[in-house]
């Protein structure tokens, strides 16, 4: 379970603080899907980034399975368990995809194996398996690769940073799949997900709107979309952000 408890994160401008993330105090349990939403601007990527230890917070504390890793690196968070797919994907000059998949997921995967985690993603594994992992290849690319790596990590709790940025329609609607098919499975695992399409809010077990740094609405699925695709004031809010 990851715990976040009275959570905040400010930046420095021109001799003033500005406060992108405020008080926040929430709980992921295990074996659930939870989606965190809300308009452009309003810290979504900051908190993933803040749990995955690429931010560190101003005050606060994060805590998973019981232990305070507020203060941890990203490498020791990833010892622990927590897996992060960026919403702009890393590239790894001279690292070969296959390579990248094997590394990721901490064993000596075979080729079969390996092209598995590329073709959920919708990869045409033969083309992309023995690639570098460089500027040759889309943004698009990219981000389906890293997503393989994510899933073949299989973390106690994975956050994906918005993973439809730059996805083909196609290719979404085979990660529509593949989260709705690991949201089955994940049992004592969770999954936490920055999204504003939809459809990837229609498979959460529930939703997280952040909005200017803090949570306006939290709940189940079926209690938070309704309002967010219904209620004329959240739609005139959040158009353009949610993709709808």
């Amino acid at each position: 379970m990851l715990q976040i408890k009275n959570l905040s994160f400010s930046v420095s401008s021109d001799s003033t603080d500005k406060e992108i993330i405020k008080n926040i105090s929430l709980e992921i349990p295990d074996g659930k899907l939870y989606v965190i939403t809300g308009p452009n601007g309003g810290g979504k990527s900051t908190l993933a980034k803040l749990i995955a230890g690429i931010e560190k917070p101003t005050e606060g504390q994060i805590l998973f399975n019981g232990e305070d890793i507020t203060d941890m690196s990203v490498t020791d968070r990833a010892n622990k368990g927590i897996g992060f797919a960026f919403q702009q994907p890393v590239k790894f000059k001279g690292i070969r995809v296959i390579d990248l998949i094997r590394l990721a997921a901490g064993r000596e995967l075979s080729v079969t194996d390996a092209c598995r985690y590329l073709s959920m993603v919708g990869l045409c594994a033969r083309e992309y398996i023995h690639r570098e992992v460089n500027a040759s290849l889309s943004g698009g690319e990219l981000k389906r690769i890293e997503i393989a790596t994510v899933i073949a990590r299989n973390s106690l709790l994975t956050v994906f940073d918005e993973p439809e940025a730059g996805i083909d329609l196609w290719s979404f609607s085979n990660l529509i799949d593949v989260f709705r098919k690991q949201r089955e499975e994940i049992k004592d695992r969770s999954i936490l997900i920055i999204s504003h399409q939809e459809r990837i809010l229609n498979i959460a077990d529930e939703i997280i709107v952040l909005d200017s740094g803090s949570i306006r609405t939290q709940g189940v699925k079926d209690d938070v979309l309704p309002e967010l695709i219904g209620t004329p004031s959240a739609v005139d809010k959040c158009r353009g952000a949610y993709n709808m």
